[in-house]
Parts: C-alpha cells; structure tokens; sequence
C-alpha cells in the first residue's frame, strides 16, 4: 500500500484483531477501477527493534505467511469491494517463522469472516 490517503482512512476508521504479538487493522470499503481485492500494509516499530536487520526479517516472516495464505481472505471479498490491511508487530520479540505463520493465519481467517 503506497497511498498515504488509502493509509489514513486504513487507521482511521477500521476494525482490528490481535492474535499476539501480530494486530490486523482492516478496512472494508468499494474497489475503484483498477485496484486490487486486497491491499497490505506490514509494519514494525523500530521503537521495539532498534536495528533494521531485526525489522527486516520480521517484516519478511510476515509478507511470507501472508503470500502463502493470502487465499484465504481473497476468496471472500466481493467483486465490488476492496480490504485494506494491516499488520503491526507488538512485541519486542523475535518469533519462529512457523508461530508467526500460524498467527497471520488466524488474523486473515478471523477478518475473512466479519467481512
């Protein structure tokens, strides 16, 4: 997600869910012409790692669990509508890829059924 206006409205008026120490903030809204079903967001605090190697592979960790279980929230948003999601890191520690992967699972089936 590169539109900081797209951004704005994301924190602005979304729903969240936590499966520690990953929060999804998603927002459903109407696709306009041309954009993707689902738009993804992945953020972590470097208040929480102050090196960006450490930042990097969590960030890493996630886009990776995403691309292999985006499916399950794709097959549920309508032609007409478009999810903006996403991830924030709460925790100032490291994670085993496995447990990282099983948390955004649960996040994108937990967001695939309130849509």
């Amino acid at each position: 997600m590169v539109s900081k206006k797209l951004i704005d409205q994301l924190f602005r008026g979304s729903r969240s869910a936590v499966a520690f120490p990953l929060r999804a903030i998603y927002l459903n809204k109407v696709r306009a012409e041309g954009a993707l079903p689902v738009q993804v967001l992945v953020s972590v605090s470097k208040r929480h790692f102050k090196h960006a190697v450490d930042r990097n592979r969590i960030k890493r960790q996630i886009r990776e669990a995403y691309r292999q279980h985006k499916q399950l929230l794709c097959e549920t948003v309508p032609e007409d509508k478009q999810v903006l999601l996403a991830f924030v890191w709460l925790s100032n520690e490291h994670l085993p890829t496995q447990q990282v992967e099983n948390r955004v699972v649960n996040l994108l089936q937990r967001v695939a059924e309130k849509l």
